[in-house]
């Protein structure tokens, strides 16, 4: 009988999508997790002399184009302190790719996965496609990961354990002492320390630090885009870096799967990453800007909203019915449970909007928590 696979079946659409659906045309979208930056301008350059050159008329490597990944080496060695061979570069259609393998590549059905809660969506989900399970773990007060308690959920069946800073949707940034820990704990448990460090350059207060760093093992695989660093959510250009042995496990599902990312956006990644970084300083300045702001505006309304030191999200908590009254108000903001069951009482906003708008947007969710309070 023609049916569905138990995986698929225990994968909804994501409760942001409803939540986009469910809002009006002219309404205010602080629930969108993009920039609101355009793409820089020497990227798309460079995607579009490699089209018209005809370099992208045809496959690149499965790994990406040498090239695009000396690039990613290049900003390894720059911006995180540690060192990486190009050969042991995944690129990868967005960072939601390389979850993907890294995830399909190293858990085995049945086997445990420990992600945050609340944490990004795809964890969950990707996990379940995976075959495994997925156990969350609660977050401390300031919605940062205890390594504590990610050790103490550690099993006989746990294959790997998510950590992702900055982090959507808390914006929180973990501390190096937390980040020694964690590649302490993949290293002693032998379990998969998998590294979400998607949005490493929006940083705020404090520096990012990845476990890679750390790590006496290769229990660490870090995944990284350009979506959010360079505002190219739309190129889904992402890979995945980790050791020669998890990169060949890795690559396998990747070429079935994929077969090599989109020619013209490895160009532009190129071009992004090795080119001048003075556009992601104006980008984090204006979302430090907008973040104090929403702070603010939240503050005057009575909500608790633990600081983000990182990222472009904020998660207040917030009194039942708040996420309707705001919505029905004109604005989009994602309730907290559409990110685990912890993230209920929450409400994640992006302030990836100009500060006139976000001023707008606060002057609905003021009148609508006058209106459940």
């Amino acid at each position: 009988m023609s049916g569905f696979s138990s995986r698929v079946e225990q994968v909804s659409i994501s409760g942001i999508r409803e939540v986009f659906e469910a809002a009006g045309e002219d309404a205010i979208n602080l629930g969108l997790g993009q920039p609101d930056f355009p793409t820089p301008e020497h990227a798309r350059e460079a995607a579009i002399e490699a089209i018209r050159s005809g370099a992208t008329d045809a496959y690149t490597s499965n790994k990406g184009t040498r090239e695009l990944r000396e690039a990613i080496a290049g900003k390894t060695d720059r911006d995180n302190g540690y060192s990486v061979d190009p050969e042991d570069v995944v690129a990868t259609a967005g960072g939601s790719e390389a979850l993907h393998i890294a995830i399909e590549a190293h858990v085995d059905v049945g086997e445990e996965v420990l992600i945050p809660d609340p944490g990004f969506v795809s964890y969950d989900a990707l996990t379940h496609i995976a075959g495994g399970t997925p156990v969350p773990v609660d977050l401390r007060e300031d919605l940062t990961l205890d390594p504590a308690d990610v050790e103490a959920a550690i099993t006989d069946d746990t294959a790997m354990f998510v950590v992702n800073s900055p982090a959507n949707p808390t914006g929180a940034v973990q501390s190096e002492e937390d980040m020694r820990e964690f590649a302490r704990i993949a290293d002693e448990h032998d379990v998969v320390c998998l590294s979400d460090e998607v949005y490493e350059r929006i940083v705020f207060d404090g520096e990012h630090h990845s476990p890679m760093k750390f790590a006496d093992t290769d229990n660490v695989v870090v995944v990284n885009a350009c979506s959010k660093t360079y505002s190219m959510t739309g190129w889904r250009l992402g890979w995945v870096t980790a050791s020669e042995r998890r990169i060949e496990r890795m690559l396998r599902v990747h070429q079935y799967g994929q077969a090599c990312a989109a020619a013209p956006s490895q160009f532009a990644a190129e071009a992004a990453l090795s080119g001048p970084q003075d556009v992601v300083d104006e980008m984090v300045g204006a979302f430090a800007e907008r973040r104090d702001v929403l702070l603010d505006g939240l503050a005057d309304m009575g909500l608790e909203t633990p600081t983000p030191q990182g990222a472009f999200y904020a998660m207040p908590r917030v009194p039942e019915g708040w996420v309707e009254e705001v919505i029905d108000r004109g604005v989009v903001v994602v309730p907290g449970e559409a990110f685990g069951d912890n993230g209920a009482g929450h409400a994640r906003i992006s302030y990836a909007v100009d500060v006139e708008t976000l001023k707008e947007a606060l002057e609905a969710m003021g009148a609508a928590t006058r209106a459940v309070s």
